[in-house]
Formats: C-alpha cells, structure tokens, sequence
C-alpha cells in the first residue's frame, strides 16, 4: 500500500520551530490565539454550527428531532473544521489542556455524526428526504455544482492532519480516514466520475497521503484533478469552478477566485509528488496570466461579487472590487507551494503581498470583526461583521494566522532560505537564528547565527522584488521613479559585494561559533502606477512602503473628500511614525490640492475606527 516517497524539493521549515518575539506578527497570533479562535467557537455555537452535529448524531442513534430546517449552506460543518485546525496550530505552539479538551468534545460530536460507512454531511444526515437545496436527492449528485460534499472533507482531513501532529492524537483523523476510505471506495477508474464543484479536497488527501503514505490517497487526488473538463453527456464543465477544459490545457485564471487557487495548490501537491511536468506547466501559465494581468496591488485576486470570481485580464475595479479574504488565503498557499518547486523568490514576493495587505485587511485589529470582500475604495458604507451567514473568511482567518510562522524558512538543496523578516528564533539542521528587525516599518535585519560545532551551509536571503525596484514580478504594476534605495549586506561588520539568484543572495561559508548578518533594505515611500491597460487607474497612483500598501481614509483627512482630492504626481512623500494611531504604524503624508497633506495608513489597518470613506488609488495631476 506504500510507495517511495517523494515530495517537494523545497521544505518549510514548520511553524512549531519559529518563535516571534517582534512587535508586528506576535501580537496578532496572540490575539488569533486568545481573541479570535474562543470567539470563533462562540460563533459556531450561536450560529448552529455545533447544533447541525448535535441534530445528526440524534439521527444517527435512532431519536425523532423536531427541527429539520436545513443550514444556511451546505458547507456550515465547514467551520468547525477550520476553527479546530488554527486551534490546533496553536496547541502545537503552546499547549492548553482547557484547549485540548475542548477540541476532544467537539470531535466527540463530528464522529457522532458521522454515519456507518463514513459518510460526513450533516444536512442529508438529520434530514435525508429534504437536505439543503444544494445538496440533491441523493449522494454526491451535486458535486459537481454546489453540494460541497468532498468540499467539506477536504477541510475534515486538513484539521485532522492538524490536530493528529499536535496532540499526537487520532482521534479526528480515524474520522477523516473513515470518511477517506468511502471516498476510495466510491470514485476512481472503474468507480463513479467526478470533480469537486468547490476544490480543497485535493489538498487535504495529499496530507492524509503525507501522514500515511497510501498511495491510494495520492491516487484519488490525482484522479479527480484529471476528471475536470467536459465528459460528454454527462457532465459540460464550467468556467464557474475551473472544470471548462482539462487542467492541463488550461492558460489563464478563471471563475471563482477561492476554487482556483485551492484546485491550483492542489495540483501543486500532486505535481511535486507525482512529477507530472503537464501539472506544472498549467499552474505556471495561469501563475504568470495572474501576476500579469489580474492581480490587486493589495495581492487580492477575484475582481467581481458575480461569481466572485476572476474578470478578463486588466479589469480590475477599485470600488467593487471583491478580493476575497478566503481568495487571498488561497493565493498564499498557492505562491507558497510555487516556491516549495522552484526555489524562486518572486513568488515570495506575491506571498508577502497578499499577505501583509488583502490577508490581515480581513480581520480587525481586536479580532472580533472580519471582512469578506476587501475593495480597494469605500464610499462609506463598508464595514467588518462579527459573523456572516456564508462565514467561510472568519474560519480561515483562524486556522491561517495561527500557521503564518511557516512561511518564514525553507530548506533544500543543503541551503537554508530565509524568505520573510520579523524578530525570531530557530534552529535548523544545527544553526541558531535569531532575527532582529522591525520589520515591515523598518529595514534593517539582523541576523544572528550561532553553532557549537563548525557547519558548512548555504545561506539564502531573499531580497524583496519591491527593494529591487519592481512592485510585483510583471510590469502590471511599477514605480513611477527609479530612486528605490540600494540594499546592503554585512558580514561581522563588513559590507559584502552581492549577486542575486532567483531573487536570493547566497551566503556559503563554514559557520562556526557565533556570526552577525546585516541586510540593509531601503525602506522608503513610493508611487506605484499601473499597467496601461488597467482602466480603472488610470492617472491614479497608489503608495506602497516596503510590503504595506497604504490607503487614505476620511477619518484621517476630514479636510477634503478623500475620493475626489488630487496629488501632485511629482510631490515628495514622507513617512512619520505614529505611536498613537491603530497600535502604532508608520504613516506617511502626501500633498495634495488642499492646503493640508493626506495621511495615508496602511492597507490592513482601514475602517477600524467605523465607517468611512477610504481610496487607495488616488487621481494624480
């Protein structure tokens, strides 16, 4: 049942070795730990979430239930899943037994409702004559469209991996492998055809594979990935959830910007252990059709609530944009899995984007209120809800900021990658880091490197595209200037010639005893311009300071109409730190056609101080 076992040639270094101590990232897993995770709980009580389990696990044990209202949606189970998956990366990191218990009661509940032969759907469970609308007569007849059957296993298996590496527990991953073996058992070559209407699955079975090492796993994954596009009679495929054509034919990104880039990390996985170099070279088209022509300055992808989904190339709208805070999830994933192949700092770049930007924009500061579409201007009506009746966003939210000290390090390739700055600590393969920057405000990283025995290794520091003159790697976006600053590295002191490879200087030396890293990046305010093409930015300029992307909020400027005021476009910004303001930012100001300058914050900090208006591209004269 096993098979040699290969994987990506790029390895994270996990999440559970690197301990933050800055002030940038730690607070906001604190607060993912303490604030958000309880309260997302909280929410799945209130919102029924638990209560679907409860009702089908008294199905299941033969008791007549009087309410037979189906969910909200289908995948409502969904929640659960992911809360319980960022709680476990927290136990992971510090553990709690009120925590570890609490997970084992509500674990206690999903096996209750799940059936016999390891079916896991609450809706047709409790009620099997008339489940959600969505969820058809029978089982999986609507998968392909929108019962979100293999969709919510997908999240089963991934909170089971979770929560099995945490603990050591197997409690909830014998449920997902249950549900696994069903699936098994039902779909493959001889078996029932089928693609995911909303993709995940695929990711899920390739960590159920990586714990278990069942190639079966591994197998199915791969067969429902090639079972998209058009079979005839039975099924035309759709644009809607990237099932139009074969993956491997497909070129650009289209239709719902969450499915795809779930189905394009799926595919990932599958490439890098299979090798199948079709799979790669789809996922690199549409990687370049995305970065080139449908990607928000912010790192968002999916431009329109139609479909929430992707608009032709160039056709990104401010006011309405969509930018789903689940969309620019799945573009970290996805960025991050393109890394793991290739080694190349350019996708790093798209991963801090989205991430510093379109990510934590969809969580307040307090973490009790989340955003689900993110545009890039307000006309004042847009605000964070505490819960949605589609709260796919608050879920992810938690389950993703827990894991974010994951993508700090890499290995391979006897090199070790340092792809994003914040104070910490770790150790890899003998070597001590330790990290000492403030980091996104300012530019300056320090890097401590100690060993008790001498170490030869390959040290990799990436240079971010935006000290390198480029905002992200395409012409989609530019400065409107070349005075970038120059980036410097030190040695113990001494400043080291450089030349970069895919985007990294490359340190190779015999480390021994105690070493100090200087990397110097020129952190200072710029104008970005768009591509010409871009319609809705035309004679606009947005701000960008190292990663952060900055907006202008009403609140911060009471002397103008934020979404009609003009800047000079050749007028020098500054930057100014301000200790007071949303847990201290660096802000910067901006002349404008008024007597006053604008304030600009950061991207991720807007509309925490209520309603208001808000732009990012601002006209430019």
């Amino acid at each position: 049942m096993t098979e040699h076992f290969r994987d990506y040639p790029f390895q994270p270094v996990s999440f559970t070795q690197v301990r933050l101590n800055d002030r940038f990232w730690l607070p906001r897993l604190e607060i993912n730990r303490a604030v958000t995770i309880p309260f997302a709980f909280e929410q799945c009580v209130k919102n029924g979430r638990l209560w679907n389990f409860e009702r089908a696990a008294s199905v299941l044990r033969g008791e007549k239930i009087q309410d037979l209202k189906p969910p909200e949606f289908p995948f409502d189970d969904t929640d659960v899943y992911k809360v319980i998956e960022g709680a476990s990366y927290c136990l992971a990191v510090t553990y709690d037994p009120e925590l570890d218990a609490y997970l084992d009661l509500l674990i206690d509940k999903i096996s209750a409702a799940q059936e016999p032969d390891g079916y896991l759907y609450t809706t047709r469970t409790f009620n099997p004559q008339s489940p959600h609308p969505w969820a058809g007569t029978e089982r999986w007849v609507n998968e392909r469209e929108l019962s979100h059957e293999l969709y919510n296993l997908g999240h089963l298996f991934e909170a089971a991996d979770a929560h099995h590496r945490a603990t050591g527990k197997t409690n909830l991953l014998k449920i997902a492998l249950k549900s696994a073996e069903l699936l098994i058992n039902t779909f493959g070559k001889g078996k029932q055809s089928i693609w995911p209407g909303h993709q995940i699955v695929e990711m899920g079975l390739i960590r159920l594979y990586r714990i278990t090492r069942d190639h079966r796993y591994l197998d199915l994954a791969r067969f429902l990935i090639d079972s998209r596009g058009p079979d005839g009679h039975k099924a035309s495929g759709s644009i809607y959830n990237q099932s139009h054509q074969p993956v491997i034919e497909q070129s650009t990104a289209v239709g719902h910007a969450v499915r795809a880039a779930y189905m394009y990390s799926g595919i990932a996985d599958v490439a890098a252990i299979t090798g199948e170099n079709a799979y790669l070279q789809a996922i690199q088209r549409i990687w370049i059709n995305t970065v080139s022509c449908k990607l928000y300055i912010t790192g968002g992808i999916g431009s329109t609530k139609q479909g929430e989904a992707f608009e032709d190339d160039y056709v990104l709208p401010n006011l309405t944009a969509y930018c789903e805070t689940c969309a620019a999830i799945a573009n970290v994933y996805w960025n991050h899995r393109m890394f793991l192949m290739y080694g190349d700092a350019r996708y790093i770049d798209i991963l801090e984007r989205s991430l510093y930007n379109n990510v934590l924009s969809g969580v307040s500061l307090d973490g009790k209120a989340f955003f689900y579409p993110n545009p890039l201007e307000s006309d004042g009506t847009h605000q964070r809800q505490p819960w949605f009746g589609c709260s796919c966003c608050p879920s992810n939210i938690c389950r993703f900021l827990a894991s974010v000290p994951g993508y700090f390090y890499a290995t391979g390739d006897q090199s070790i990658y340092v792809n994003l700055y914040a104070s910490n600590t770790v150790t890899i393969d003998g070597l001590t880091l330790t990290q000492k920057t403030d980091y996104p405000w300012d530019g300056t990283i320090r890097i401590e490197i100690q060993t008790d025995r001498p170490i030869l290794k390959k040290l990799h520091l990436r240079i971010p595209g935006w000290a390198q003159n480029q905002p992200v790697p395409s012409d989609l976006y530019r400065f409107s200037d070349s005075a970038c600053g120059d980036f410097e590295l030190l040695i113990n002191g001494q400043l080291q010639p450089m030349t970069l490879d895919n985007g990294y200087v490359l340190i190779d030396r015999l480390w021994n005893g105690r070493q100090h890293i200087e990397l110097r990046l020129p952190m200072l305010p710029r104008k970005v311009i768009s591509h010409p093409n871009v319609a809705a930015n035309h004679n606009r300029v947005a701000f960008t300071r190292g990663p952060l992307v900055y907006c202008f909020e009403a609140v911060d400027n009471p002397h103008v109409s934020i979404r009609s005021t003009t800047i000079d476009s050749h007028s020098s910004v500054h930057d100014r730190e301000r200790p007071d303001l949303l847990g201290g930012i660096i802000a910067l100001e901006v002349p404008s056609s008024s007597p006053k300058p604008l304030t600009g914050i950061p991207y991720y900090a807007w509309a925490n101080r209520g309603q208001n208006e808000m732009v990012v591209w601002i006209p430019a004269v």
